[in-house]
């Protein structure tokens, strides 16, 4: 199961010369020690396409070419080693025009992914939608459909195919169909799901309920926030589909941490959002424990590898819920770095 982002600002050439190149493939490599497999952007236009080629030559990280409108935006991407191209159906119409694009990525072996979204679905569906003729889901299926029909037309067999709505039900219902009409992969997630907690909310209701149908193959959280933010959202969902025993097991560092509260004598929030993305790029199977309460800390979280806590001045490190540390506040980075490196 691939985990994917998008990235949220539109880069200029002057993004990949220089400090900020080097800032930018740095950015890109920990977003794949974090559990991303696959690298989205929007190209607008033939300038953002030379951005995103030049950028592919750069970076290990597959990169995807998301294009709307101008068929030979994805005619020029499609000469870089960039990894897919992702159209919307509803915004590139013509059957020559898709044929140029099949025909060339096939040549390349390039896998093109079918993006159905509710909100830019072909006019005729969009209206039956609209005027409640049909229901939304259906409408996001017969979309799916329709390019289907022309890539097999034109024996193209590297395709997937995601269908999204802000809806979650349509979202659920569209996918839940065509996995039962077809076996053709398919990329899920739910779109414009919102800022951080809605959207976590709102993706998470939907990825269970499909995960744990076996329906998917690739995800992506949508958030209005970082992409490092859809990385580990996504991250957790599969490891809690697999703890609740319907999928593989997610390898990487699983962080426990309490809400904090009035008798809590260490900043759980403050060190969390400190080291969490760190600790998100380490390729190792622990768990560690950030807790707020010395009395409690070691004790409800005994089974962590490596675990943080404190009261006034003083922290405590423990290892599976015995003591190894204490040592003052303002050395607590530093001890906690020393004993994650162990």
């Amino acid at each position: 199961m691939v985990v994917q982002t998008m990235w949220k600002d539109r880069l200029s050439f002057s993004d990949l010369e220089g400090k900020n190149g080097e800032a930018l493939t740095v950015r890109i490599g920990k977003l794949g020690q974090m559990g991303c497999g696959l690298l989205r952007f929007g190209i607008p236009d033939m300038e953002a396409a030379e951005i995103l080629g030049n950028l592919s030559l750069m970076v290990s990280m597959p990169l995807v070419a998301d294009i709307h409108f101008d068929y030979k935006i994805a005619l020029r991407c499609l000469d870089f080693p960039i990894a897919k191209i992702r159209i919307n159906p509803g915004n590139i119409v013509g059957k020559d025009k898709a044929k140029a694009v099949l025909e060339k990525a096939g040549n390349k072996g390039i896998p093109i992914r079918i993006g159905v979204n509710a909100g830019s679905l072909p006019g005729d569906l969009r209206l039956r939608a609209d005027e409640g003729s049909m229901e939304s889901a259906e409408a996001l299926v017969l979309a799916a459909e329709r390019e289907l029909a022309i890539f097999r037309e034109f024996d193209f067999k590297d395709v997937l195919v995601s269908m999204k709505a802000s809806e979650i039900a349509d979202t659920i219902k569209a996918n839940r169909i065509l996995a039962e009409r077809t076996d053709v992969p398919l990329h899920i997630g739910v779109t414009e799901a919102g800022p951080l907690i809605p959207g976590v909310v709102r993706n998470t209701a939907a990825l269970l309920a499909l995960l744990g149908d076996g329906i998917g193959d690739t995800i992506r959280v949508s958030l209005s926030d970082s992409p490092e933010k859809e990385v580990i959202a996504g991250r957790e969902i599969l490891r809690t589909v697999s703890d609740l025993g319907n999928g593989s097991p997610v390898s990487g560092v699983r962080i426990v941490s309490c809400p904090r509260c009035g008798r809590s004598g260490f900043d759980t929030i403050g060190f969390t959002g400190k080291w969490q993305d760190r600790l998100y790029t380490l390729d190792k199977n622990i768990t560690v424990a950030i807790m707020g309460c010395a009395v409690n800390g070691p004790g409800e979280a005994r089974n962590a590898d490596l675990g943080i806590t404190g009261v006034g001045e003083k922290v405590l490190i423990f290892r599976n819920g015995t003591v190894i540390r204490t040592i003052d506040a303002a050395e607590a980075d530093a001890a906690f770095e020393e004993e994650l490196n162990k």
